[in-house]
């Protein structure tokens, strides 16, 4: 016996059998509302579309060429780390923040690219340019290990050219926080190598420590601003790290100095007190 489906039953035979069950006195407008109600959520950003391809010259061998550099107005910030590394939805910032030259090897952050003197210019033709082997990539977005070679030979580009401390530093710190996003990005994956994970952390507190050993010996010997951070800023860089590698009177130090400046604002202030606080609870627990 067919299974009475109410006043509409019979309607499959109709071709509408997904109308059989309708009630006949619901408001239509009700079910507009329930729709209208459901969150849709946005579409995540696509990498490519954040990013496009910037002309530069070369101050080293004066050739024509591109990056690609992220569209800062369009990339929206999620957040910042402690260490001051920002993260971004749909792209990893760090990825697009060296400048290579494809002719001649000469590679820097983009805050740097053109400072060169002719002097640096010949050391790199010399040492860098006659010896280098660039790898050919030609996706449309940069991958982490075409990032990752891209921030070695700006660190090599650094020496050569004998730049500041704090320079190299930068260098360091930022190679730190692309290996992060890196492992980040591995982690996110169903399936991944936790060897290379592992690599990619030791890696990371290696660039780290360099990055550590720079800006505390560059605050003492360099007129600021430092790439572009006032001493506040710096100092609580500096407590930061020095907080990772257990310095913890360095670190004390100079964040009792962020709380007090007059000059800090309140979001660093209060990142600072809040570290002090990790710091007396960690020395506590000794």
């Amino acid at each position: 016996m067919e299974e009475n489906m109410g006043i509409f039953s019979g309607l499959k035979s109709l071709g509408l059998e997904n109308m059989e069950g309708m009630n006949l006195y619901e408001d239509p407008k009700k079910e507009e509302v329930r729709k209208k109600a459901v969150p849709v959520a946005p579409p995540k950003p696509k990498e490519k579309d954040l990013i496009y391809d910037r002309s530069f010259v070369c101050p080293v061998c004066d050739s024509p060429f591109t990056a690609k550099i992220m569209k800062s107005s369009k990339a929206r910030l999620l957040g910042t780390d402690q260490d001051l590394r920002a993260r971004y939805d749909g792209i990893d910032a760090m990825k697009y923040d060296v400048v290579m030259c494809p002719v001649c090897g000469y590679a820097a952050l983009i805050r740097f690219f053109t400072n060169v003197t002719s002097s640096q210019a010949k050391l790199i033709r010399e040492k860098i340019s006659q010896v280098v082997k660039l790898t050919a990539y030609n996706d449309e977005v940069y991958c982490y290990e075409q990032a990752m070679e891209r921030y070695k030979l700006a660190l090599v580009n650094a020496m050569v050219k004998r730049v500041k401390m704090s320079e190299k530093a930068y260098i360091c710190l930022k190679s730190a926080w692309l290996l992060r996003g890196y492992r980040e990005s591995l982690k996110e994956q169903e399936e991944y190598d936790e060897k290379k994970v592992d690599s990619l952390a030791r890696q990371e507190e290696e660039f780290l420590e360099n990055a550590y050993k720079g800006f505390s010996e560059a605050r003492q010997s360099e007129m600021y601003p430092i790439c572009g951070m006032s001493p506040v800023t710096v100092d609580y860089l500096v407590a930061v790290l020095a907080v990772r590698f257990k310095d913890y009177g360095v670190a004390t130090k100079l964040l009792s100095a962020v709380i007090t400046d007059p000059s800090a604002n309140v979001r660093i202030k209060d990142r600072a007190r809040d570290l002090k606080d990790q710091v007396a609870r960690e020395l506590k627990s000794k």
